[in-house]
């Protein structure tokens, strides 16, 4: 989930010149402060060391590159004002970069864009499976779509769009898009998007002003007949109406241009087991991102992994992560390094990043909620490209971390 959520004012001439302006401040700030910044390999400033949840600032360049498929070549970078982007063969990876601002004046230039471009495409059908909705430039993407001819289904949760006030979905059933409502307690998690069968886009990332532009997330695109077999799978089992432990199993591993995926739909698919068995092969190293990690078996397993000398460390969202629930506590305590998120707002994602070459991510918190009832997708993919561009991500997280309190941890 992420916090509550905002609409952007109107996209005017005066946009980038505000982001401009407030980026210099932000950099004269933390130069009064003694805050050091270093650069990455897309030119993102990052402070190397903070005092608590700094300010994350944006990559330079306002211009999205058009989304065009690389087969067989070099990963590829994609530029966004406020974001991170690559591409190769068959997937593109993005990521948000929140620059810790409230002005929703300035929430332009995201990796939302990339999911507008995507629907803009869009020729023949459009399938839509989402948590939460408002992203108003979405939605007029969606409704462009319908009125050009495209066939377009919706899943959503109902507690989190047509109850929310601050939803724009209200725009997409007054125009008679068919939906169908998962009106449980639990939630319908899932945020991905099935374009023409041929295209789906999944990850943490809801479709939201804030997910897009104030909460960590990550979105991963992958142009895969079988991936599509997959989503397309899940997308129906939910449209007929079925939902949460009455869905059947239906996991699916494939390899595409060489890289080997596995996909998985909680809570038909054992998915707390598919994980838990992917971090039992580290043989090196474990990175992880969370936004809620609350489920003691995969605590144990990177305990059991770092028993074994694999180096473990995360970065936990800092709300909930000093509770009793929380892994956060019990990690620290055995000497592990975990940290605490330097994102004002939220860092959402649900990552583990496995010996330099797996990706584990998705809509799948590491919670008994996503194990249980909640509708949940999680791909596990063998990709030494994918994982650099993840850890590149993991590494902006933790050079804005804070290494919690020891007090605060309670270690007998």
């Amino acid at each position: 989930m992420a916090s509550k959520k905002q609409q952007p004012k109107q996209q005017d001439s005066l946009t980038n010149i505000v982001i401009g302006i407030v980026g210099g401040i932000i950099v004269l700030i933390a130069a009064i402060f003694g805050v050091n910044f270093s650069t990455d390999d897309s030119g993102t400033q990052l402070p190397t060391q903070v005092a608590s949840r700094p300010t994350q600032i944006p990559a330079s360049n306002p211009t999205p590159i058009p989304q065009t498929n690389n087969t067989g070549g070099q990963v590829q970078n994609i530029s966004f004002a406020q974001g991170f982007g690559a591409r190769k063969d068959f997937w593109q990876v993005y990521f948000t970069a929140p620059t810790g601002i409230s002005d929703r004046s300035t929430y332009v230039g995201g990796v939302d864009q990339a999911v507008i471009d995507a629907v803009n495409s869009a020729t023949g059908t459009l399938d839509i499976a989402a948590f939460e909705w408002n992203i108003p430039r979405l939605t007029d993407a969606v409704l462009a779509a319908k009125n050009r001819g495209v066939t377009i289904r919706m899943v959503v949760d109902n507690e989190h769009t047509v109850e929310d006030d601050d939803s724009t979905i209200q725009r997409l059933i007054d125009a008679g898009i068919p939906m169908t409502y998962d009106n449980r307690s639990a939630f319908m998690h899932n945020k991905f998007m099935i374009i023409d069968r041929s295209l789906v886009i999944m990850g943490s990332m809801n479709f939201t002003m804030n997910d897009a532009y104030r909460n960590n997330n990550n979105m991963l695109f992958m142009r895969s007949s079988r991936a599509v077999e997959a989503y397309q799978t899940e997308f129906d089992i939910m449209f007929a109406g079925t939902f949460g432990p009455r869905k059947q199993a239906h996991e699916l591993s494939f390899t595409a241009d060489g890289v080997p995926v596995n996909i998985y739909f909680g809570p038909g698919d054992d998915v707390l087991s598919a994980l838990n068995a992917e971090l039992a092969k580290a043989t090196s190293q474990i990175r992880f991102m969370t936004f809620s990690f609350t489920q003691d078996s995969v605590g144990n397993t990177l305990m059991e992994r770092a028993r074994a000398g694999v180096n473990v460390t995360g970065v936990f969202e800092t709300r909930g992560s000093e509770t009793d629930s929380s892994e956060l506590p019990r990690l620290f305590c055995v000497g592990l390094d975990v940290r605490q998120d330097g994102n004002g707002f939220t860092l959402h994602h649900k990552v583990f990043i496995v010996d330099d070459h797996t990706v584990i991510t998705g809509s799948f918190n590491i919670s008994e909620n996503a194990t249980r009832s909640n509708d949940e997708n999680l791909v596990i993919i063998r990709s030494p490209d994918i994982a650099r561009l993840f850890i590149q991500e993991f590494d902006r997280m933790m050079n804005i971390s804070r290494r919690p309190d020891p007090a605060d941890m309670r270690c007998g």
